[in-house]
């Protein structure tokens, strides 16, 4: 808890966000409530009150060391309180006490083992396992999240390495889809456009209007895919000309 030493009274800080900003040598500091900075540069928070704990810049709050105008004016070029507050505020270095520290790396442990839980599946059961079944396979194979690095990235990198040990049976999972072309198209549009795009081809068929293919595609590929069939995003397959369905959310390529 910080303590503000002022003339007559003391000013207690409880649950306080520290934002810092170093001008020179010289270190400043405001005191905010908890989670309300991430609300004001967000925009979700407007009123500057509701974000700070006391309308003062200190050189350090925890001793209650309020900056001086010299350094103020030196530093800033200015002893407007308010105008040096919202440069701290909105540039400076939040600094996460203990207690958020652990709420955000909670959240990016959840985030980083639902991307994982949603990318996989059981490849005999087509089902997803929950996180926590993903947790305890991490485990063994000694996985730990780094809480510097993006969630996304290293849910990648650990699914590699579940679908090389095997700890538990794991796949990838992918997305059955249709896709049906006027036959003027193929293969011209489908070779140039399309087949990048699907990962495994199970079946096709041709008629004298239509060409139809089923394929396995990474669930990534398939907004591009519906861009370039169904849009025109290609610029080759004009609207009516070309649809595509999903016909399973979780499939696997058959090996």
């Amino acid at each position: 808890m910080a303590v503000i030493n002022q003339p007559n009274s003391q000013i207690r800080l409880t649950n306080v966000s520290l934002v810092r900003m170093k001008k020179g040598k010289k270190r400043f500091e405001i005191a905010c409530y908890q989670n309300k900075v991430q609300d004001w540069r967000s925009k979700v928070e407007k009123d500057l009150d509701e974000v700070l704990q006391i309308p003062q810049v200190f050189q350090n709050v925890s001793k209650g060391q309020v900056a001086n105008n010299d350094d103020l004016k030196e530093s800033f070029g200015t002893t407007n309180q308010e105008q040096i507050i919202l440069e701290i505020l909105n540039k400076g270095e939040i600094q996460l006490n203990e207690k958020e520290r652990s709420a955000n790396l909670q959240q990016k442990q959840n985030e980083f083992l639902t991307i994982i839980s949603t990318k996989c599946i059981n490849p005999k059961s087509k089902k997803r396992y929950p996180p926590s079944m993903i947790q305890k396979a991490l485990n063994e194979i000694k996985f730990h999240l780094n809480p510097t690095k993006p969630a996304k990235l290293q849910a990648l990198d650990a699914i590699k390495l579940l679908v090389e040990k095997q700890i538990i049976p794991i796949a990838r999972a992918q997305m059955k889809i249709k896709i049906v072309l006027i036959r003027k198209l193929h293969p011209k549009v489908f070779n140039d456009e399309i087949i990048q795009y699907i990962d495994h081809i199970e079946d096709e068929d041709k008629t004298d209007k239509t060409f139809q293919c089923v394929g396995i595609i990474d669930p990534i590929n398939y907004r591009k895919l519906v861009s370039i069939i169904e849009e025109g995003e290609g610029k080759k397959v004009a609207k009516g000309e070309g649809s595509i369905e999903v016909l399973d959310m979780a499939a696997i390529k058959e090996t």
